[in-house]
């Protein structure tokens, strides 16, 4: 009994080393390939336990999450008008079909991110080539990540690979572009201060010149206005004085000799130079007389 008690003991640890061998784990965020010999016998794409047989099967496991891949150097891609861009891209991507994409790729990811980015930087190239500066550096992005991930898609179906996403972090020019187009930014900008400055001189100089006729006018028209006021004064004034002169001519000849004795008796220093029996001193010699 004591003898095959070792035998017992082994077959059972053999047996549970044969079953480990046989089991395997497939995580969700996996897929599964079952190898016979170097063929493929069997995918698995739901996670779970799952069996093969020992020694003469293998399996291999592939990722099946969302996959990054982030450029690590900016690449360069002409515009429609010849001119260069760096553009700094990442692409958002999966293994759709693993089994296409084994037996294309060879399950070997860093093929398959090469056959990735020649895709998406040739659809890139060739949108780019489309449009201009500005539309590439601020109009139209979304436009061209849009389409270039359709296309992406649609080859890289071929390989059993899923273009998620396609974006652009970032467009500069080079320096050596930039440099110019910063200068020639400037020039455009200086010619345009000086157009408004140009609009604007001209502009002020129609208004002081309405301002200045609106000026003239006002006086002009006060000028009348005053002169019109004047007039009827002393039209007024000449009238009430014929009317007084008309209706007791002595009294307005005596009103009269007392504004002209006010007006040239003003000082105390002031000289008439006059003959003393003069009509200028009528109303002064019978001052004190009755009548």
């Amino acid at each position: 009994m004591q003898r095959g008690l070792p035998f017992v003991v082994s077959s059972v640890l053999a047996g549970i080393v044969l079953l480990g061998m046989t089991m395997f784990t497939v995580d969700q965020r996996q897929y599964a390939i079952i190898f016979q010999l170097g063929e493929i016998k069997e995918v698995i794409t739901e996670p779970g336990l799952a069996f093969k047989w020992p020694l003469i099967q293998n399996v291999k496991l592939f990722e099946k999450r969302i996959l990054t891949m982030d450029s690590p150097d900016p690449e360069r891609f002409l515009t429609a008008e010849k001119k260069p861009v760096l553009v700094d891209s990442f692409i958002k991507w999966r293994i759709a079909d693993v089994k296409t994409y084994y037996i294309s790729v060879a399950g070997d990811e860093q093929i398959a991110r090469t056959r990735l980015t020649q895709t998406v930087n040739a659809g890139l190239r060739e949108e780019f080539g489309k449009r201009t500066v500005h539309d590439v550096v601020s109009g139209a992005r979304d436009k061209i990540t849009s389409d270039v991930q359709k296309k992406a898609d649609a080859d890289m179906r071929a390989i059993g690979v899923e273009i998620v996403d396609v974006r652009l972090k970032r467009v500069d020019l080079p320096p050596e572009v930039s440099e110019s187009v910063y200068r020639r930014m400037e020039t455009e900008r200086k010619r345009v201060a000086n157009e408004l400055r140009s609009e604007g001189a001209a502009e002020a100089e129609k208004i002081r010149a309405d301002a200045d006729r609106q000026r003239e006018v006002i006086v002009a028209e006060a000028y009348r206005d005053a002169q019109k006021v004047k007039g009827e004064g002393d039209a007024k004034a000449a009238s009430i004085y014929g009317k007084a002169f008309s209706e007791n001519a002595e009294f307005y000849a005596f009103y009269r000799s007392l504004e002209a004795y006010r007006g040239s008796f003003r000082n105390k220093s002031d000289l008439l130079v006059i003959e003393p029996n003069s009509d200028f001193f009528k109303y002064l010699k019978n001052s004190g007389r009755g009548k």
